[in-house]
C-alpha cells in the first residue's frame, strides 16, 4: 500500500481479493444449489419421462459442472483468505475466540456441504447422467439411476438446509459477533454443534433408518421442509450464541 493506494499485489491485496472471488464462488454455488432444489427437481416432477431425460442430459449436466467447480473454488479461495492473513495483525489464538468459534461454525457447515457435493451428489448424478444419455441413445435406464438420483436428491437437500446458517455465520462473524464477549459457554457451544451437524447429515445419508436408497425424510422431501429446517437450525444456533456468550 502506497499512499493511501491499495496494490492487489501485496499480500493484503490479494487477501482483499480473495475474499472477492470467495464470495463471488460462493454465489454461484449456493445460488445453483437453490436451483436444483427449489427449480429443477419440481420442474422435472412435473415433465414427462422423455422431456425430463432430455432436461437432465442437456440442462442438468451444464448445471452440474458449475455447480460442483463453484464448490471447489469457493473452498480454494477460502483457504487462500486464510493464507493471505496479514501475520501482523492475524492473533494465531484468534480460533479460540467468540469470532473464531463463529467463522469455524460457518467453515465447518461448508466442508459438510462441499464433501456432500462431491462424494454423494456429483458421484451418485453421474449415474443418472449416464442413464439418460442410455436412453437417449435408444436403450434403456441403468436399473441404480432412480436410487442413485434419490441419494443426491437427500444430499442436496441437506446442502440447502445447512446453508442457511453457513451463509450467516460467514457473515454474522465480521458484523455481529463481536458483540459477545462471554467465551466460557464455547466447549457446551462446540459439543451441541457438532451433535447437531451429524445428526443432520447422517440423515441426510440415510444412516439413521438404514434403508436404501434412503430413507423417506419428511423434512427434505419437500422445498418447505428444507427452508422450515434450515431455519431452525439457524434459530438454534443463534439461541446458543444469546445463551452460551452473553453475560
Amino acid at each position: 500500500m502506497k499512499g493511501g493506494a491499495v496494490e492487489l499485489f501485496t499480500q493484503f491485496g490479494m487477501f482483499f481479493a480473495s475474499r472477492w472471488l470467495h464470495i463471488l464462488s460462493g454465489i454461484t454455488w449456493i445460488g445453483l444449489l437453490y436451483y436444483f432444489n427449489f427449480v429443477q427437481v419440481p420442474s422435472f416432477a412435473t415433465m414427462d419421462a422423455g422431456a425430463r431425460t432430455e432436461a437432465i442430459d442437456k440442462l442438468a449436466s451444464r448445471a452440474l459442472w458449475w455447480f460442483r467447480w463453484a464448490a471447489v473454488a469457493t473452498v480454494v479461495t477460502g483457504v487462500l483468505i486464510l493464507g493471505f492473513q496479514d501475520p501482523n495483525g492475524f492473533d494465531p489464538d484468534y480460533w479460540g475466540t467468540i469470532q473464531g468459534s463463529s467463522i469455524l461454525t460457518g467453515i465447518l457447515m461448508g466442508v459438510i456441504m462441499f464433501l456432500n457435493v462431491w462424494g454423494v451428489i456429483w458421484r451418485n448424478q453421474k449415474v443418472v447422467l449416464a442413464s439418460a444419455a442410455q436412453v437417449l441413445a435408444g436403450g434403456q435406464p441403468m436399473p441404480e439411476a432412480a436410487a442413485a438420483g434419490r441419494k443426491a436428491l437427500l444430499a442436496s437437500r441437506t446442502n440447502a438446509v445447512l446453508s442457511i446458517p453457513m451463509v450467516w455465520f460467514m457473515t454474522f462473524t465480521s458484523h455481529f459477533s463481536g458483540k459477545y464477549t462471554n467465551a466460557d459457554g464455547t466447549l457446551a457451544y462446540w459439543l451441541i454443534v457438532f451433535a447437531i451437524v451429524i445428526l443432520i447429515e447422517a440423515n441426510g445419508l440415510g444412516l439413521l433408518a438404514g434403508t436404501d436408497p434412503g430413507p423417506t425424510k419428511k423434512p427434505l422431501e419437500t422445498v418447505k421442509g428444507a427452508l422450515i429446517s434450515g431455519f431452525v437450525v439457524w434459530a438454534v444456533l443463534y439461541l446458543l450464541w444469546e445463551v452460551l456468550f452473553s453475560y
